[in-house]
């Protein structure tokens, strides 16, 4: 997979990459729609489980969601060193363009430590954005 954005916390290093889907969104009705595909790698020398996500999405007029819940996709993964996991999900969005960034809330399985892992902010771009430079 080639990452768009990435960051690694704590050994967890997170890839995102974003793509706009024409098919599902409506610019005319103000329905833009995006997925991403996450990869979840553990470079660390401990084996941890993704607990919770907590979400923030802004779209281009700056209004923030914030969004949590547990696991992903209905899944708490548990990563052993060299592990890694990925999934795809999608965001609506009122506007043309926005962001998102987040958090992994995990846990250390031998020693139950929590600790959270920084999800990268990622663009939310479409083609019906005005002004963009390229």
């Amino acid at each position: 997979m080639t990452d768009d954005y990435s960051a690694t916390t704590r050994g967890i290093r997170i890839s995102v990459r974003s793509f706009y889907l024409d098919d599902q969104s409506k610019p005319d009705e103000g329905r833009f729609v995006w997925a991403y595909r996450i990869r979840i790698e553990n470079t660390g020398r401990e084996t941890v489980q993704l607990l919770r996500r907590t979400w923030h999405i802004t779209d281009a007029r700056g209004r923030t969601q914030r969004v949590h819940g547990a696991g992903v996709i209905g899944q708490q993964p548990v990563l052993e060193p060299g592990e890694s996991f990925e999934y795809t999900s999608g965001t609506p969005l009122e506007t043309p363009s926005g962001f998102m960034s987040g958090q992994y809330h995990m846990v250390a399985t031998a020693s139950g430590e929590p600790f959270d892992v920084a999800i990268p902010a990622f663009s939310l771009d479409s083609p019906h954005q005005h002004g963009r430079l390229h």
